[in-house]
Parts: C-alpha cells; structure tokens; sequence
C-alpha cells in the first residue's frame, strides 16, 4: 500500500505536502466562510469565487503544461509554491487589519488560481519522475490519500479555530502561507541524482497542437477527458454544496461546515486508501462505473432530511468520487509517452477544473433559488447520464452486449463479443478460399 514512500524524494514531498495541503484546506474553508460573510450568504458569490479560483484553467493549464515539458519540474514547483504562501500571506494580512472586502478576495483567488494552473500538470508530471513508472499508480493514489488526509484534518481544524476567534478567518490564511514553508525545504533538498526526468522538449512551434492532437487521436484519453470535464464541472462542487447546506439548509456555523467537509474527507481518505493497491492502469469500465455510482450517491446526499443522515452519506460519495479521480487520473498518465506527459495533463486538468467557472457559478444559482439540495441532487443526475452515456458508446465502440450468466453457484453479468454478422462470415470464407491455410479474422 505504501511501497511509493520507500523512495527518499518522493517520501519528503510527500510528508511535506500533508502539511502544505492541510494549510490549504484551512484557506479554502477559511476563504469560502469570508465569501458568506462579506456577501450576506450569497450562493452566487459563493460560487463565483470558486469560478475565480479554479478558472484560469482554461486559459493557462496548457501552457503550465508545455512548460512542464521543457524546463526542470522542480525548479518550476519551488516559484509557484513560493507565490500561493505570498498570495495566502496578503489575505490573512487584509482580514486582520480589517481591510478587506470582498473585491480583494476575488483578485486573490484569481491570483491563486492562475498559478495553480500551472502548478498541477507540472506537479502532477513530477510525480513520474520521483517514482519511475513502475510505481507511478501507487504515487498517485498515494498522493491522492495524503490530500484527502489533510481534508480530513483542515476543515475540522480550520472550523474550529475560525469559531474561536469568534468568526475571523485571519489565522487559517497565515498558518497556510507558512505550511507552503515545508514543500519549498523538501524541493530544494531533494538529491537531484536520483530523480528520472523525461527528456526535455526543445522550443518550438505548435507544440500546444502537438498535445491537442497527440489526444484526440486516442479515444481512450479522449472518454476520460470527457468524464472528467462533466463530474468535474457539475459533480465536484461540494466546496459550494456544503457550505451553503450548513447555512442556509440546516442554519449551522462554521463549525458544522467544517465537520461536513471532514465527513466527505473521510470518505475520500478511505477511496484513496483503496486504490492504493491498484498497480496497474485502470479499465475504461471501472471509470464509466465510478462516474455512475459517485452520481447516484451525489443524488441521494441531496435527499438526505437531516444534518446528521447528510453527514453519513457523504462518507461513501467522497470514497466514489476519489476512486474516479485517482482512476481517471492514473488512466491518463499511463496512457501517454514520458515527452507528451506535461501537456496531456495539462489538458486533463484543464479539464477536470475548466469547467468549474461554469459548474459552480450555476450549481450556486440553483442551491440560492431553488435551495440548496436541488445543486447535489441536478449535479449528480448530469454525472450518471454522462456515465451511462460514456458505457453505450463503449458498448457501441467495442461491439460488445450483455449477457447473464446463470449457474448453481452464481448469477452474474459477462460482456461477451456479438456474434458475427452473416456478412462478416462471408467476408471470412471469402478470405480464406483465397489464402488457403492463413489465419482469417
């Protein structure tokens, strides 16, 4: 299960991440509680600085990407750590002087978020040369379990602590911009002679094409770039989802809202702790599946009548949600040759977050006009239309049917190959009268 932390490189990142990604935590609760306070509750503003926030994407993830391709990862990973910690830096100072408004936290987020497009698909392209591709699955899941350990423990932490300085959100803004203290000490004391860089790219023209392309001639990438855009875009919105069920549904503080994050980190925390043991690159119909059951489980959360039945069932939407993402994630990444692996992820991420400028801004609008289960409950029914639609069109690609497999010991599902048509057998007889003794198709 964590046979990735035997490497010296990637175990010092990653015990310095679970401290940086905890401190992230904390300034996402932190900056999302600031947006309902200066904004009266707003589920509009609440998504628009998630938009802000996660928009850049669309715009910059590519270009993270082919930077990623050609320059070192990890020189690229020591500026843009070293810009979120200022960024944090500001806001805390803002909110402690008591000079902030809500303008200043939508520049930031911004800010934040145009770094942070280009910081995932480099980051995510580290992760490959640390381990090397044998374990590589086992990094990402890993990687995976360490983020939702530190949501296990920010939101709660952050919770907590904006509740006993009586609602200011100050404190969870400077504890993350030190966290980021820990990433840039492992970065910059890594024993550069054991990393496995891919051979860098040279500069040239249209090598965001060459990506573009490089993708699309591959339907396996191009189904899981498809999933991930739509659970991405009206899926993955629990940061607004939650927040706005704690206030406005169950008329809690900041303190419920950070339990709700810490239960679907739980949930999350045990997906990740699962698909740990994956070793080899997931199938196209786990992902269909995944993406289907986190839908339903996203639908049935909004149904939920009480603060506490709420809480129990994000527990297994987080672990569906997380065994997609790591799924879809180590699916990509080993799908693609090591020079072409900066800018397809960069796609990739772009996107799985691209879509939020439009997912959260709308699942905002729904949960404030029509309350806020209605934002789970529409969410999680696009999600398993587009798995179900995702599975007809393997059915489709593949040719294959269902058929059910009946014995005294067991009742099941097998995918079986159709037959073949009364053309496709003439086509084959044909074939062999001429090549007597070859095999045919």
């Amino acid at each position: 299960m964590f046979r990735a932390l035997r490497v010296r490189n990637y175990r010092r990142y990653a015990s310095a991440n679970l401290l940086s990604l905890t401190g992230t935590w904390m300034q996402r609760i932190g900056q999302d509680w600031l947006v309902l306070q200066l904004s009266d509750g707003s589920g509009v503003a609440l998504g628009l600085i998630t938009a802000l926030q996660f928009g850049p994407s669309l715009l910059l993830s590519m270009y993270g990407g082919v930077l990623a391709d050609r320059y070192s990862k990890r020189r690229m990973l020591l500026v843009s750590q070293a810009l979120m910690g200022l960024l944090s830096l500001v806001l805390g100072v803002l909110v402690a002087t008591g000079a902030v408004a809500l303008w200043h936290v939508f520049v930031l987020a911004g800010g934040l978020g145009a770094v942070s497009a280009v910081d995932a698909p480099v980051r995510q392209a580290f992760v490959s040369e640390m381990v090397g591709p044998g374990l590589l699955t086992n990094a990402v899941s890993l990687n995976s379990t360490i983020f939702n350990g530190a949501r296990l423990v920010g939101p709660a932490l952050a919770g907590l602590l904006i509740g006993a300085a009586g609602g200011d959100t100050a404190p969870a803004f400077f504890l993350n911009a030190a966290s980021f203290a820990f990433t840039i000490g492992a970065l910059a004391g890594m024993r550069t002679d054991e990393l496995q860089p891919s051979t860098p790219v040279a500069r040239r023209r249209g090598q965001l094409r060459e990506g573009l392309a490089y993708t699309w001639a591959h339907p396996d990438l191009v189904l899981a770039m498809a999933l991930a855009f739509v659970l991405g875009t009206f899926g993955f919105n629990y940061q607004v989802t939650i927040a706005l069920m704690a206030r406005e549904t169950f008329d809690l503080g900041a303190e419920a809202f950070g339990l709700l994050s810490t239960a679907f980190a739980v949930g999350s925390l045990s997906g990740a702790l699962l698909s740990t043991r994956r070793s080899v690159r997931p199938r196209q119909r786990f992902l269909v599946g995944s993406a289907v059951v986190f839908g339903l489980l996203t639908v049935v959360s909004g149904l939920m009548p009480t603060y506490l039945s709420f809480a129990v069932m994000l527990v297994p939407t987080g672990a569906a949600g997380l065994m997609f993402s790591v799924a879809n994630n180590s699916f990509v990444q080993l799908g693609v040759d090591p020079q072409m692996r900066g800018r397809v992820m960069a796609l990739y991420f772009m996107c799985f977050m691209g879509g939020t400028p439009v997912g959260a801004p709308l699942v905002g609008w729904v949960s404030e006009h029509l309350g806020a289960p209605w934002g789970l409950i529409l969410g999680g029914s696009v999600c398993v239309v587009a798995g179900l639609g995702a599975a007809a069109f393997l059915a489709r690609r593949h040719e294959v049917r269902l058929t059910v497999g009946r014995s005294p010991l067991r009742l099941g599902l097998r995918v079986a190959p159709r037959p073949p048509s009364p053309q496709l057998r003439a086509a084959e007889e044909t074939l062999a009268e001429r090549a007597p003794g070859q095999q045919s198709l």
